[in-house]
């Protein structure tokens, strides 16, 4: 049973500052201001048991739940309860029948930079995400919607077009990602619209989650975490429509990457693991294993940390027949390099974390330009606690400029996040104007 105080009516009735008493004279007026003079019989007694999970309100009931916090009816028709509730935004659980739901949602937050922008899913909230994953078989596919058939020729120009996309330098794609959302947007038309065979179905689902993915890292890169956080749960709903259980490990790593990037690193374990659980490639497990290195080292737990950096180091050393999926082909020895040293900086290793970050930065190809930005300012602050200062500018003013030129502001935050380490070194000549840099960036 639901913790009523967790459960979506519960979270919406305390937002108002209403006791269960003040719902029930809610609904009774929402019932008589009613044009079909609806009547509602409710009571305390049912209020309790609808935030208990025990019942589901009738349409009757839940119309005058809608009309008590003032909810549009067509969001009760567009979503099935309780996710039209207002409040505290979870994740649309997994299934086919919220695919297109976890879509629109997403494209919606995508458009409205406002005020939840830092706001992340709840370590809970990613946990169940991760349960769901790995535990929940995915649904068959229906094949009978409305509209004109899709045929194999538009999805083979639509896949076509998301992989050139999507391959575009960083530099670039920051100008493109209002063909991105066009993209998706198209692709999710379709979904709700069309006419299409499972296996096309599957084909637009699995495009559907590559696109929100890569739509959500634009997103996180311009620090829009709210955005972010709905596009991955539309590319986690979708990949496991499409029963593409790797693409959803990658998307739970992408979620755990978020946490630990946000400073909640404890949020980043659970999903990791379940990851884990069906995820086979070794190119895949690897970069699972590292990031949770990463989390484990920030929570300071050092020896599951160094377990998974050697399984990490074992899985990317292991020769596999298929290639790497999309979303981890980029893993290489330099990132594995790198981010073990950011683990051992973490855990108080300057001197061995140094030595990983230099050899990582060497390995790292030029094309990569974003990551390197990030391995860079990790260099820098393990030079500041070398007290290398003057080095560690040259690297700091390095990063900054790169940041700034390809446009993500997550890496200027990463730059900013610096300062604190180089005020006491006022007096290094250098330093003011790096510092007065990082103010105006």
């Amino acid at each position: 049973m639901d913790d009523p105080i967790r459960h979506p009516l519960a979270y919406a009735r305390l937002l108002r500052g209403w006791s269960q008493n003040d719902l029930v004279a809610r609904l009774h007026r929402a019932a008589a201001m009613r044009p079909e003079g609806l009547r509602s019989g409710t009571d305390k007694a049912a209020v309790s048991k609808w935030e208990n999970g025990r019942k589901t309100p009738n349409i009757e009931s839940q119309l005058l739940i809608a009309d008590a916090f003032d909810v549009p009816v067509s969001d009760l028709e567009r979503y099935p309860w309780p996710h039209w509730l207002p409040g505290r935004d979870d994740p649309a659980p997994l299934g086919a029948a919220y695919t297109v739901q976890a879509l629109r949602d997403a494209q919606r937050a995508a458009m409205n930079r406002e005020r939840r922008t830092f706001l992340t899913y709840s370590a809970l909230a990613l946990a169940g995400l991760a349960s769901q994953s790995a535990t929940l078989e995915p649904d068959r596919l229906t094949t009978a919607l409305g509209g004109r058939r899709v045929d194999d020729e538009l999805v083979d120009w639509l896949e076509d077009t998301s992989t050139k996309l999507t391959a575009l330098p960083t530099e670039q794609r920051q100008h493109t990602i209002k063909l991105m959302d066009a993209h998706l947007t198209t692709v999710t038309d379709l979904l709700e619209g069309a006419r299409y065979s499972e296996a096309t179905g599957r084909r637009l689902h699995h495009l559907a989650a590559s696109l929100s993915s890569t739509c959500g890292w634009y997103r996180f890169d311009q620090g829009q975490h709210h955005a972010a956080g709905k596009l991955w749960n539309a590319a986690l709903t979708n990949a496991h429509t499409a029963r593409d259980r790797d693409l959803g490990a990658g998307v739970l790593s992408d979620f755990a990457y978020q946490s630990i990037w946000l400073g909640h690193p404890g949020s980043a374990v659970e999903p990791l693991s379940q990851a884990l659980i069906h995820t086979s490639h070794p190119t895949a497990r690897s970069l699972l294993h590292l990031r949770r290195a990463r989390a484990h080292a920030a929570l300071g737990a050092a020896a599951d940390c160094h377990r998974d950096l050697a399984a990490a180091e074992t899985d990317l050393l292991t020769d596999a027949t298929d290639p790497a999926p999309g979303w981890c082909r980029w893993m290489s020895t330099a990132d594995l390099a790198v981010d073990s040293g950011q683990c051992l900086l973490d855990l108080g290793r300057t001197d061995e974390a140094r030595a990983r970050i230099d050899e990582g930065l060497t390995l790292l190809p030029r094309a990569r330009d974003k990551t390197r930005g990030v391995f860079r300012t990790y260099e820098a602050r393990s030079l500041l606690q070398a007290r290398e200062v003057e080095q560690a500018l040259v690297v700091g003013n390095e990063s900054l400029d790169l940041a700034t030129r390809i446009g993500a502001d997550r890496c200027v935050t990463l730059v900013r996040e610096l300062a604190p380490a180089f005020k006491p070194y006022q007096q290094v000549h250098g330093v003011p104007e790096f510092l007065q840099r990082l103010r105006a960036a």
